[in-house]
């Protein structure tokens, strides 16, 4: 069975997600198996995701896709370069997917090899070393340096979102020696983290913002069938939205509570960020006068928003596996359960099914998971409604399966 990869956040999904399933199979065939890589309750921008993961894995299930795996913890809150590598770790590790689809601003596979290889050449290195000292952003820096490796047009995909993201995917393919092909489709719509553009494809960040506004029935309208319907069960039940501002209080608390010592931790670039995000948090009440305290021209906000949920959920760099230590399904339908069937035969680490079946892995493989139920813990403490929040849920809830008889 002929596979394709996709790593997502789905928050929410959108048609522009849809479109993208579509666009796949329409390349490389109706058959093809569709498995998503997503992120949990936690998503690379630093914040909570809107809906819990397996709400957002039985959506996407239900809108197209065969499987969905998760993307562990670490990996889902990491830099670009980080979620990648764990994407694509996740992909390869299945042992059955030999493409990886993904949306860009260009749409040219070949052209975000191009960049991707001079980014991993150690002339690059060199140059981005001298182009470092007085930069003011790191990007800039990047692009700065990358221009004397590969043309002016392959160095400007650079200014673009969703192509950087795409040239992080060929760079950990690259890297990691993974045998998936890159297929990219052109990107339309709303641009990535902007405003929502009329008679086109939403984008995820509009969307979430329709709903801060309190304009949830206008979001409602632009969500495909199945996304709404999880968001109204979800809303039901007391689960969503969910916003970090609903544990606003007690973020602050965890990070008025830690010690120099512990932002230093946080801190992998070692360029003091850490000591302006420790003095942010002994004064501020909230946390956007938290953030705006100790944002600098050279360093985004996404990064900064990293570190303060890492703080909240306990992380340290010391808590990331060098590998993805085990597989763990989300959500399937017969197909996806087919594919699955083939995985226990081919997969270089185990597939879990079954949240008890962690208990019989490696010692780094069940810290892993601990680290998961923690931070579900965590996440919970968002819901509208504190009576939804019990512990635990990490170990009640197996995958979401849909559709015929095959087994899982």
């Amino acid at each position: 069975m002929q596979a394709a990869g996709i790593i997502v956040e789905y928050n929410p999904l959108h048609s522009g997600h849809l479109r993208l399933l579509e666009a796949g199979r329409a390349l490389l065939g109706q058959d093809t198996a569709m498995v998503c890589v997503m992120s949990g309750n936690f998503v690379q921008r630093g914040d909570f995701a809107l809906l819990r993961k397996h709400a957002r894995a039985r959506a996407a299930v239900e809108s197209g896709a065969d499987l969905v795996l998760e993307l562990p913890l670490p990996w889902a809150v990491s830099s670009a370069e980080g979620f990648a590598a764990g994407g694509i770790q996740v992909l390869a590790a299945t042992g059955q997917v030999d493409h990886l689809l993904f949306g860009s601003e260009c749409g040219d596979a070949a052209a975000l090899e191009r960049v991707a290889a001079a980014l991993l050449e150690p002339a690059f290195r060199d140059h981005l070393r001298r182009e470092l000292p007085g930069a003011v952003r790191f990007a800039a820096a990047r692009q700065r340096a990358l221009a004397g490796l590969v043309s002016p047009a392959d160095a400007a995909l650079l200014e673009s979102p969703n192509n950087i993201l795409g040239i992080e995917y060929c760079k950990a393919l690259l890297g990691q020696k993974a045998p998936i092909r890159p297929v990219t489709i052109r990107r339309e719509g709303s641009a990535h983290d902007g405003a929502l553009a009329p008679d086109t494809h939403p984008s995820a960040s509009g969307l979430r913002a329709l709903l801060r506004q309190g304009r949830r029935a206008e979001a409602l309208a632009l969500l495909p069938p199945a996304m709404a319907r999880a968001y109204e069960a979800e809303e039901a039940a007391g689960r969503a939205p969910v916003f970090w501002d609903n544990c606003e209080r007690a973020i602050l608390a965890r990070l008025r509570s830690m010690t120099a010592a512990d932002f230093a931790a946080l801190d992998g670039g070692n360029e003091g960020l850490w000591n302006r995000l420790y003095d942010a948090a002994r004064t501020a009440a909230d946390l956007r006068s938290l953030l705006a305290a100790a944002k600098t021209k050279r360093h985004a906000m996404a990064r900064l928003r990293r570190m303060v949920l890492w703080a909240y959920l306990g992380l340290t760099p010391a808590d990331v596996p060098e590998r993805v230590p085990y597989l763990r399904v989300l959500a399937a339908n017969d197909t996806g359960c087919r594919l699955l069937a083939e995985m226990r035969k081919t997969s270089a680490v185990p597939v879990l099914t079954k949240p008890a079946q962690v208990r019989r892995l490696g010692p780094e493989a069940r810290r892993l998971f601990e680290l998961e139920v923690r931070a579900t813990d965590l996440y919970t403490l968002a819901y509208p409604r504190l009576d939804a929040a019990a512990g635990g849920a990490e170990w009640r809830e197996g995958p979401v399966i849909l559709g015929g008889p095959a087994p899982c």
